[in-house]
């Protein structure tokens, strides 16, 4: 039996971070998209506990659940196993999840159609970077570079990270949303929240509004500060990878 039309699973092509300073006892995730309000289906991040995305074909109520898990103990290759072991849209996911110990998990979205192609991840010592319908190889490379290369805040290191991966190329349809959620061990709920969810230009116009904001989660890194200095306004139009692997 076909799907009715409320069945259907969005579709949720992205790009995101998760990342954790075990020291500080912080954690967060941002994200950016074509898809409206990205900020608020995508990332999760629980003081304490870690951060977690969950996109492409993206399942929000897999969100705290998940967070339940890493804070009853399990490893995140163990949830995402768990998370996907009856899934037969398995395939379809791109889920990316770090514990407060640093250890990261993610999974790729095998049969993702050619629209969503250009897909990858990186991890790296504390964050896992990962991204689908991107303009190539650069973006995954870039947001990754900039999170270990940044010196300041995990908040502005996950901004930085972000704003790499839209001056590479990105979604190749579009800049509609962006979004940053992040904990700290000792405060309850989001430390700090900021999302664009509808805009021409949502990592750029996030930026701004970070550089704007007064917050305790943010650190010394230039490009969080006032006066705001866009990043790339030179960036190539968007285009699909002319050859997707």
């Amino acid at each position: 039996m076909g799907r009715g039309k409320a069945d259907v699973p969005e579709i949720t092509a992205t790009f995101s971070i998760v990342a954790v300073d075990p020291e500080s006892g912080v954690c967060g995730a941002a994200v950016a998209s074509k898809y409206p309000a990205v900020g608020k289906v995508v990332p999760y991040v629980r003081a304490g506990v870690g951060a977690f995305c969950t996109q492409h074909h993206h399942v929000p109520k897999w969100g705290e659940p998940t967070l339940d898990k890493l804070q009853q103990g399990m490893r995140p290759e163990s949830v995402i196993a768990d998370l996907l072991k009856d899934d037969p849209d398995a395939e379809l996911r791109q889920l990316g999840l770090i514990d407060m110990q640093g250890r990261a998990a993610v999974h790729n979205p095998t049969k993702a159609a050619a629209g969503s192609r250009y897909w990858a991840a990186m991890t790296g010592r504390y964050y896992c970077c990962q991204g689908n319908t991107l303009t190539g190889r650069g973006v995954v490379v870039a947001m990754a570079a900039a999170y270990e290369d940044t010196a300041g805040s995990v908040a502005d290191r996950l901004l930085a990270a972000l704003i790499a991966a839209d001056c590479a190329g990105g979604d190749h349809r579009g800049r509609l949303a962006a979004g940053i959620r992040v904990a700290k061990q000792g405060i309850e709920g989001d430390w700090l929240s900021l999302h664009i969810d509808k805009s021409d230009d949502a990592v750029i116009e996030l930026a701004k509004a970070y550089a704007e904001l007064k917050h305790d989660a943010k650190g010394e890194w230039r490009g969080g500060q006032l006066p705001f200095q866009h990043p790339c306004p030179d960036r190539p139009k968007l285009t699909a990878p002319v050859k997707s692997p």
